[in-house]
C-alpha cells in the first residue's frame, strides 16, 4: 500500500510562538514527527507556508516540494484542504496515494512502532480511517443543561468498579490529534479525515500530549527525553509495547462513521484544541 504521510505546520502560532521550529528535548518540535515517520519507512511531505521551517524539514530528510498557499494558511483554514492540497501534488507527479497519514507536530510523542502498528492495524482491518485515540476511564461528569440543573455522571456511582477491574468496553477514548490513516477516497469524496468504516487506534496515554501552552511542551519535552534515555544503550527499550488499558485490547475497535462526524476547525484541532499548525 502507497502511504503518504503528511505534517503540516504553519510558521504563526499564538499559543507559543514559533513553536514548530522551537526546540524539544534537543530538536525542533517538528523534527520530532519527521523522524518517526520516515524511521517508519513513510514517504514524508511536510505542508508549510514558513520558509524556515521548510529548510528545517528538508534538513530532517521530509519532502517539502512546495510553500502552501497563503489562503491554506490562516487561523482558520481546517486541516482537510491542506491534505487535499498535498494529495493532488502527489496526484500530479503520478504518485497518487492509496491512503495518507496525517501526523499532527504538535503531538510528537509517538513510542517506538507506533505509527508501524498504525499501518498494520490499518491494513489487518480493513477500515477507510483510523484514528489515534488514548484511553480515558469512564469516571467523567457533564455540567447541567441548564442554571440550577444537576450535574450528571457518565457511570454510575453507586457501582463505582476499581480500576483495575476496568474492561476494554468500560473506557471512553479521546481523539488524541496526533495519528490519522485514511484511504485517499475519503478525503476526495468526503472532504474529510474521518469516514467510511472507522478504527480507533489505541495509543499510549503518553501518547496523548498535544501542545498548546508551555506546560504541555514542558510535558512532552519531559517523555520525549525518558524515551530518549530509554533508546539509549543499556535503556529499556521496548518496554512500552502496545497500550492495553484493559489487558485485552488486542484488536482495534471498529465503528462506522455516520453523517455526525465533522471536520475539526483547524490544523492542529485533532482533538479540539490548539493552534492551527
Amino acid at each position: 500500500m502507497n502511504i503518504l504521510c503528511v505534517i503540516p505546520v504553519r510558521g504563526g502560532s499564538k499559543g507559543i510562538p514559533g513553536k514548530n521550529a522551537r526546540l524539544v528535548a534537543g530538536r525542533p518540535l517538528v523534527e520530532w514527527s519527521i523522524a518517526q515517520a520516515l524511521a517508519a519507512g513513510l514517504d514524508v511531505l511536510v505542508s508549510t507556508d514558513d520558509a524556515g521551517l521548510a529548510e528545517i524539514a528538508r534538513a530532517a530528510g521530509a519532502d517539502v516540494p512546495f510553500l502552501r498557499p497563503a489562503e491554506l494558511a490562516q487561523d482558520t483554514t481546517p486541516t482537510e484542504p491542506v491534505i487535499l492540497h498535498a494529495i493532488r501534488h502527489r496526484a500530479a507527479e503520478g504518485r497518487r496515494p492509496d491512503a495518507v497519514m496525517l501526523l499532527q507536530a504538535t503531538s510528537p510523542v509517538r513510542l517506538p512502532g507506533t505509527i508501524d502498528r498504525a499501518v498494520r492495524e490499518f491494513a489487518d482491518t480493513g477500515v477507510d480511517s483510523l484514528v489515534g485515540v488514548v484511553p480515558q476511564t469512564p469516571f467523567l461528569w457533564r455540567l447541567p443543561e441548564t442554571d440550577g440543573g444537576d450535574v450528571r455522571p457518565q457511570y454510575d456511582p453507586a457501582a463505582r468498579p476499581r480500576r483495575q477491574d476496568l474492561h476494554r468496553e468500560d473506557f471512553f477514548y479521546r481523539e488524541t490529534g496526533s495519528l490519522y490513516l485514511t484511504r485517499t477516497e475519503v478525503y476526495e469524496q468526503q472532504d474529510n479525515r474521518i469516514g467510511g468504516r472507522v478504527g480507533l487506534f489505541v495509543m499510549d496515554e503518553a501518547e496523548g500530549v498535544d501542545i498548546d501552552t508551555l506546560v504541555d511542551l514542558r510535558i512532552a519535552e519531559s517523555v520525549l527525553e525518558d524515551l530518549a534515555a530509554a533508546e539509549a544503550p543499556g535503556g529499556a527499550a521496548g518496554s512500552r509495547e502496545k497500550p492495553d488499558p484493559a489487558r485485552d485490547t488486542t484488536s482495534a475497535v471498529v465503528s462506522h462513521a455516520e453523517s455526525g462526524f465533522s471536520r475539526s476547525g483547524g490544523e492542529g484541532l485533532g482533538s479540539g484544541q490548539g493552534d492551527p499548525s
